[in-house]
């Protein structure tokens, strides 16, 4: 059967936010500790940060960073990661089982931040702590008055306020194994009231409400109540979702063409997701929508906390990587943060020890869709080829979003070769271009891993293309991801 992708540039789902190529960098096992801070390392600079570390996040283009949790956040006292370190209490760390030093803290993390251009987003304790302690740690960042907090700051020389703009209230808070679990109708209330007073302090702020973790029978009444309570200062509905080669993240065992279709359960949520926000915000009248935060996504099955969740990824993982991409681009008019989790040493697309880092195969396809995935997300008709698993039938094994940035007249088309085999494509763009090239990532087998010894199993290769007026014509590799960028006539 041969293979269609028709592109019509008139055809829009929505301005695709760059922030839905955000990362997140939790206090566990070696994000910070080891993996972004190892003053220790040779690669360390005199503020304690990995240059290597740096150089490698700055190749992903991350416009948003979330920090310190996670879980972590529900039992951090942020008062305990500022000032000078020599006075910094350790604490007994509950939601990973270890000791938090706290050498790096709020100040720290915004520093990072600067250096690697990107935006802080904090994430308050509302686990066990309490609002007066999160409108502080607001104030402390981002105040500007006289006041005892903003003269603390100063006192830790920041004299300049961070302007934190991006604040998440708990974490992951219909999860039983949070400090802190909350009811709905707990939440509810708990996030109205810190909203309030987090408005208060600083009115420019977007403040982002934990959603849906668990996916339980209560997702529906906690997004629900949370829209009912606290509608008028919800900026983001935050989601999360992991998903793995296995029974308990995906569907059976080490079966590929199951894990592929992994793709509909990530369309299910969103889906879900955008019916009830969209039902509870006509019912309200509120006259806007609420956005999804993804910001917490990817792949996450093999290792728990005993190996401080180090997973090594291989090439089935990378397609997975360019699956859950491709839906949060079909999903840009809801979606407008999302936040890879997490991007050192803890299921993340670096690994490091002290004297170098491997970039590990999910690496490449963030960095190419964070390269080239720009302006508005296209409607893209796609059909062909398909395969079938248990659970599902009839599913295209090519798995293909697009954008177009209409200014640099760009279009780029991302596809994931969900086979063993290639598969040639006729592509109709919709309009005449004048050159493309095609960025592959792909390795000998779908098994096959980057590593300290063999750190170039799975790469990206890129070659140009002849494109025929408004027509392409292109083989996917087998067991590949694919960016296609398209360069359009005036």
């Amino acid at each position: 059967m041969s293979n269609t992708i028709a592109i019509d540039p008139l055809r829009t789902l929505g301005r695709l936010e760059r922030n839905v190529f955000g990362g997140f960098a939790e206090h566990l096992g070696r994000c910070i500790y080891g993996g972004l801070y190892d003053p220790n390392s040779p690669h360390a600079d005199a503020s304690g940060l990995r240059t290597d570390v740096l150089d490698a996040l700055k190749r992903l283009n991350m416009p948003v960073m979330r920090y310190p949790g996670g879980n972590f956040v529900s039992g951090y006292r942020w008062r305990d990661g500022v000032g000078p370190k020599a006075e910094r209490p350790a604490r007994t760390e509950l939601a990973w089982h270890d000791v938090e030093p706290n050498t790096f803290g709020t100040n720290e993390f915004v520093d990072f931040c600067r250096r690697l251009g990107t935006e802080p987003y904090l994430v308050v304790n509302a686990g066990d702590g309490d609002m007066r302690e999160a409108r502080d740690w607001l104030e402390y960042c981002n105040g500007t008055q006289d006041t005892a907090l903003v003269k603390l700051r100063r006192a830790h020389g920041y004299e300049a306020p961070h302007g934190v703009r991006y604040w998440g209230i708990g974490n992951e808070v219909d999860g039983p194994w949070q400090i802190g679990y909350k009811t709905p109708e707990e939440y509810a209330r708990t996030y109205t009231e810190f909203a309030k007073v987090m408005k208060w302090t600083d009115p420019s702020v977007k403040l982002v409400a934990s959603g849906i973790s668990a996916w339980d029978a209560s997702a529906v009444e906690r997004v629900k109540l949370l829209m009912e309570h606290a509608a008028a200062h919800i900026d983001y509905l935050a989601i999360h979702w992991y998903v793995g080669n296995d029974a308990q993240r995906g569907y059976r065992d080490d079966d590929f063409a199951s894990y592929m279709a992994l793709s509909e359960r990530i369309e299910d949520m969103l889906v879900a997701t955008e019916g009830v926000l969209r039902a509870m915000s006509r019912a309200l009248r509120l006259g806007r929508e609420v956005a999804i935060a993804v910001d917490e996504w990817n792949v996450w099955y093999r290792t728990g906390n005993e190996e401080k969740l180090e997973e090594v990824y291989n090439l089935e993982d990378a397609l997975m990587t360019g699956i859950q991409l491709n839906a949060l681009i079909r999903h840009a008019r809801s979606v407008k943060m999302a936040n890879l989790a997490q991007v050192v040493n803890v299921i993340a697309p670096i690994l490091t020890r002290p004297d170098g880092l491997v970039l590990q195969s999910i690496f490449y396809p963030f960095e190419l869709y964070s390269r080239f995935a720009r302006g508005v997300a296209l409607d893209v008709y796609w059909a062909g080829d398909t395969f079938s698993t248990p659970e599902h039938t009839g599913l295209r094994v090519l798995d293909v979003a697009a954008t177009l940035d209409e200014s640099a007249k760009e279009l780029a088309v991302f596809v994931v070769n969900r086979s063993l085999e290639a598969r040639e494509a006729t592509l109709s763009l919709g309009t005449r271009a004048s050159g493309a090239k095609a960025f592959v990532v792909n390795g000998p087998d779908i098994k096959a891993t980057n590593t300290f010894e063999a750190p170039d199993r799975v790469g990206v290769r890129e070659t140009g293309l002849e494109v025929d007026g408004d027509t392409l014509t292109y083989t996917f590799e087998p067991h590949s991801v694919t960016v296609l960028s398209v360069a359009l006539e005036p």
